[in-house]
C-alpha cells in the first residue's frame, strides 16, 4: 500500500465563517466528514485536522503569509492513485463551497528507508 496526502484548500472567507459557526454548526458538519472516514475504514491513516497561519519560507530566511489557502490535509492508504482518487469522490469539502478544492499527492518512498 502506498500513502496518498490529501491537501484541502478553501478560500479565505469559508475558513472565517466556519470559525464564527457555534460549536453546534460546527458539530453538524462535521458528521459529514465522519461519514466519508467511516467509508474509508482503515483506508484512512489520519483524519487529519484544520490548518491555519501558514507560512512561507525563504531560503533567505525571510517569511511571508501563505497564499496556498490550505485547510486541511489527512492521509490515505491505497493500492494507486486512482484508488486514492475514489475514496475522495463525493467528498463532504467539496460540497461546503464553490471554491473548495482538494489536490492528493503521493507520499514517495525515501531512498534507502
Amino acid at each position: 500500500m502506498k500513502n496518498f496526502i490529501v491537501l484541502y484548500h478553501a478560500p479565505i472567507d469559508a475558513m472565517e465563517q466556519t470559525a464564527q459557526s457555534s460549536p453546534e454548526e460546527q458539530a453538524k458538519g462535521m458528521e459529514a466528514w465522519m461519514t466519508w472516514a467511516k467509508n474509508c475504514g482503515e483506508k484512512l491513516v489520519d483524519l487529519g485536522a484544520p490548518l491555519t497561519n501558514g507560512q512561507a519560507l525563504s531560503p533567505d530566511g525571510s517569511s511571508s503569509n501563505s497564499n496556498k489557502n490550505v485547510a486541511g490535509y489527512s492521509i490515505l492508504q491505497a493500492e494507486n492513485m486512482e484508488e486514492a482518487k475514489a475514496l475522495l469522490k463525493g467528498h463532504p469539502h467539496l460540497g461546503w463551497n464553490a471554491a473548495c478544492s482538494i489536490d492528493v499527492h503521493e507520499a514517495m518512498p525515501l531512498p534507502g528507508s
